[in-house]
């Protein structure tokens, strides 16, 4: 099963046709509201969501209920989500394998976007794919993307950070073509002549999604303080700040903070995110177990919402 997410609507200039879902549509896609909903209440458990209560949930978030059924058909297609039908209701649940690599995936965004200390020196995977082998060539884009690479050119892709067994591993699976990585530091040459491997990132680009976060999502902590924020609102807004936040990460793979211009945005866009995402979490677990234990006529266990740190660690 590839990502329950497409790198695609992150990097759409990529076009990663390697991954199986769906490329991002104008705003969240359904299938994208889909999976962070499950995932945000039933990750650990795997508990069975009715298809019904699936369908009143994204409605709520503004999917149509013909949508949200598209969405659930196609993500059971995909290995996703697996189905079965007690009489006439029909509940889903994530597979494990899509559970599974959700786990992992929160885990890594959260540490990845973490500013680490920097030696000054790059990790370059310069690699060769004959031209005929496109749908290759975005595959390993795609996967390089996820692992916090950048192109410096289009066969030499760059990271500020060495090189960690999982990422040793993931490399070492990609047969595809002829692969070189090493670990060297950037030797500055004329201006006119050179590109700083952190010209790989549109630095500016990611200061403004930064600074769009943090204007869309700021006010939203002293409302859910001061109990203005129903069990409906909490619900859609943690399943949209999620959707949003889990995108920084990957455009800011932690890029060393000596590199970036003054007043680099992601701590407080970090805490931003664990204040949104976690002080809504005891409304939005409420209204999640009610809409599900009434389209399943009785409590529904193992619904949960979990928090920060509980995707940070993994879960463990």
């Amino acid at each position: 099963m590839g990502s329950p997410y497409d790198i695609d609507e992150i990097f759409p200039q990529d076009v990663a046709e390697s991954v199986r879902l769906p490329r991002q549509q104008a705003g969240n896609s359904p299938q994208d509201l889909a999976v962070t909903l499950l995932a945000d209440y039933t990750l650990r458990s795997r508990a069975w969501l009715p298809s019904a209560a699936i369908v009143e949930l994204l409605a709520e978030a503004g999917v149509s209920p013909a949508g949200a059924r598209t969405a659930i058909s196609r993500l059971a297609r995909r290995g996703v989500l697996e189905g079965h039908r007690q009489g006439r209701r029909s509940a889903y649940r994530l597979t494990a394998a899509a559970a599974a690599f959700l786990a992992v995936g929160g885990s890594t965004i959260l540490s990845q976007g973490l500013a680490q200390p920097w030696d000054g020196q790059w990790t370059l995977v310069a690699f060769s794919l004959p031209q005929e082998e496109g749908a290759l060539r975005r595959g390993l884009r795609s996967q390089l993307r996820w692992m916090g690479y950048a192109p410096l050119y289009d066969g030499l892709w760059v990271s500020p950070h060495d090189l960690g067994e999982k990422t040793r591993a993931r490399l070492a699976e990609l047969t595809l073509g002829t692969l070189t990585v090493f670990r060297a530091r950037h030797v500055e040459l004329d201006a006119a002549i050179r590109r700083n491997p952190i010209d790989a990132w549109d630095t500016g680009g990611i200061a403004r999604q930064y600074e769009s976060f943090i204007a869309r999502w700021s006010a939203t902590p002293p409302r859910t303080r001061a109990g203005e924020i129903s069990g409906t609102e909490a619900v859609r807004a943690r399943t949209e700040v999620m959707n949003t936040y889990r995108r920084l990460p990957v455009l800011d793979p932690g890029l060393p903070d000596r590199l970036l211009p003054p007043g680099w945005l992601r701590e407080p866009a970090r805490e931003l995110f664990t204040a949104v995402y976690d002080g809504m979490a005891g409304a939005a677990e409420d209204h999640v177990r009610e809409v599900a234990g009434w389209h399943s006529g009785g409590a529904v266990p193992g619904i949960r919402a979990h928090t920060v740190a509980d995707l940070a660690t993994g879960f463990s």
